[in-house]
């Protein structure tokens, strides 16, 4: 069995392994990250070698940091990035470099579209019928798109809303509300297959997903993180949030979407969003209107470029072909909107 991890802001880290009796045999550790002292790396295989089989990553972990030398250093490896390693092998993962990725960046969609657009390609990967899928929005209208189980009333100021010509859908994914206008937001999903995040513990596979927009960023001078569990930041503040939804159908597959504020208008923002001070007590700011910097500060690129940039990044490190929805997936995805994503039975599900 042969599993790889990618560490965020780390290194590959590679566990090739044997499954035995319910226990894990041959274990080898490899991988480009630095590790002193030269034992360290056997003493990780030893206690690696006869682990139960179904032990977590946590438990391999703990067991793995318990049998390193006194003073060993490791550089952009872990612990417990070695330990979802050997789970990923344990799970059969696959690799980004395994699969056929599709670019599809249409013209500016309705809100209420976008959200059956996530679903059904997302459930055309599922079950075998797309190959996974980069798609770049273009917003056809200013939106504030609210998560699968937030409350309409507490999220969203309706007089506010109506003043400035806000659509408010929602979507299937979790998280928070998100603030849309189109030119200030850069939005994009991956519809992947779940063999893609297998053996990764759920709140690690966000920053996997996202490990290539990370690196896009730092060429263009942005040297951002995750901030667990779902907001992509720098040191100016937030600047993306982050929700997945898990489709359980033919071999499954994971919606991972992310929105970024690309410029923004703060005063409408705090104007139409219901943003309470106990969403932001954890944030180490009082101000909305300071909690999220703009990508046009931080940089001085124009929105297509720094969309460009990012595409360029993830075709780089994984292939990617122009790909467009196809008549029988657009059939679907606006019959969608029409009985679900546009209604208000949906819209106000959580009052």
């Amino acid at each position: 069995m042969h599993g790889e991890y990618k560490v965020p802001g780390g290194k590959l880290v590679v566990a090739d392994l044997e499954r035995e009796d319910g226990a894990l045999r041959g274990v080898r550790v490899s991988g480009d990250f630095f590790l002193e002292p030269d034992e360290a790396l056997d003493a990780v295989n030893a206690t690696l070698e006869g682990a139960p089989a179904d032990s977590d990553s946590t438990a391999l972990a703990a067991r793995i940091t318990a049998a390193l030398p006194p003073g060993t250093r490791m550089y952009g490896v872990s612990a417990e990035g070695i330990a979802i390693a050997v789970r990923r092998a344990l799970a059969q993962a696959t690799e980004w470099a395994a699969h056929d990725w599709r670019l599809i960046h249409m013209p500016p969609q309705e809100p209420a579209l976008h959200m059956a657009l996530d679903e059904v390609l997302t459930r055309e990967v599922a079950v075998g019928r797309r190959p996974p899928t980069l798609r770049v929005w273009e917003w056809g209208a200013p939106a504030v798109v609210i998560g699968s189980f937030q409350s309409l009333r507490n999220e969203v100021d309706p007089e506010g809303a109506r003043r400035h010509g806000m659509t408010v859908v929602r979507r299937i994914s979790g998280g928070g509300a998100m603030f849309i206008e189109p030119g200030n937001t850069i939005t994009y999903s991956l519809s992947v297959p779940e063999s893609l995040v297998s053996g990764l513990p759920f709140a690690d596979s966000y920053a996997y997903l996202d490990d290539w927009v990370l690196g896009a960023l730092e060429e263009m001078g942005v040297t951002a993180w995750y901030q667990p569990l779902n907001d992509i930041a720098t040191e100016a503040g937030k600047i993306a949030g982050a929700a997945q939804k898990r489709i359980v159908a033919g071999e499954g597959a994971v919606l991972h979407h992310v929105t970024m504020a690309y410029d923004i208008d703060a005063d409408k923002m705090t104007e139409v969003l219901r943003i309470g001070r106990e969403k932001l007590s954890d944030k180490g700011t009082k101000s909305a209107k300071k909690r999220v910097d703009p990508l046009r500060r931080q940089t001085g690129l124009p929105r297509e470029e720094v969309i460009a940039r990012m595409v360029g990044a993830f075709r780089g490190r994984y292939g990617l072909t122009e790909d467009t929805v196809t008549a029988e997936e657009m059939a679907q995805a606006r019959n969608l909107a029409a009985t679900k994503f546009a209604t208000p039975e949906w819209t106000a599900r959580v009052p």
